[in-house]
């Protein structure tokens, strides 16, 4: 069984756990993962766990970090943003590429945990969740484990034009990160299950499932395409791209819960 960090609030502020037990009160995720991975791995081996951590879990990223994405990973989401796209071609192009695209998504303290809210935009008619698998990568850009990704998009923005994605992608609840970071080496995130669900008024209203096996490139690739010319000293967190897209006949609606299991991690947002 993997090990797991999560972060809960507390009375004295943010504070980590590692399977269900507080950790001292001065560990950092960001320092954590500024250590080489045989040092990483002693120091959670060594620490002290204290009481169970009983508070409610936050987004598993601290504010001076940083969460990217990846686009057009998966063949169905290539097709989906070709058919949703006045300029199909960028799609075609990028899926088979040597370089993936590559985007800032969010900083920490922008970032929704398990059970906060996330947000559609007011100016968008056309709206919809991406459930991904996040690589939580260390400041040598080395996978660590995973979280569970909810990289909510406004597709008609991005339909629009292809120069809009950062108004599609980037705003206030459009991040969602939890529920917390399931520790574990790269090659048991190769073939994890994804699953979404989302319910209104008590009813499913869209479900789809995918596995991570479908991702076109190695994670590795990505990561390193990540770290390329860019540095991460506190780690950095990758989205790494969708591949379930509900078709034009979905948008998302305030009081609408999304649900994603990736791998038995569950990320669970109410849409406002």
């Amino acid at each position: 069984m993997h090990p797991s960090l999560t972060r809960h609030t507390t009375a004295d502020g943010p504070r980590w756990a590692l399977d269900g037990h507080y950790l001292p009160v001065d560990f950092s995720l960001s320092a954590w993962l500024a250590l080489p991975a045989e040092a990483a791995q002693a120091q959670l081996a060594s620490a002290t766990r204290g009481a169970p951590a009983d508070g409610a879990l936050l987004a598993p990223i601290e504010d001076a970090q940083e969460a990217w994405a990846s686009g057009v990973t998966y063949l169905s989401s290539r097709m989906a943003r070709e058919a949703e796209s006045q300029s199909a071609d960028v799609y075609q192009k990028v899926y088979g590429a040597a370089r993936p695209e590559l985007f800032f998504k969010a900083c920490g303290w922008r970032t929704s945990g398990h059970g906060q809210g996330i947000r559609v935009r007011a100016d968008s008619a056309w709206n919809v969740p991406e459930p991904e698998l996040v690589l939580v990568l260390d400041s040598a850009g080395g996978i660590r484990g995973y979280a569970v990704g909810n990289d909510v998009s406004s597709r008609s923005i991005e339909g629009e034009n292809p120069l809009y994605l950062p108004q599609a992608k980037v705003y206030d609840g459009a991040c969602a990160i939890g529920p917390g970071i399931r520790l574990c080496p790269v090659d048991s995130l190769r073939d994890l299950a994804i699953a979404l669900q989302i319910r209104r008024g008590g009813a499913v209203v869209f479900a789809g499932e995918t596995r991570s096996s479908q991702i076109k490139r190695a994670l590795e690739e990505l990561a390193g395409y990540l770290f390329r010319e860019l540095t991460f000293p506190h780690g950095a967190f990758l989205f790494t791209g969708t591949g379930i897209v509900p078709d034009e006949t979905f948008t998302l609606q305030a009081g609408d819960v999304v649900s994603i299991d990736i791998g038995g991690l569950v990320l669970e947002n109410p849409v406002s």
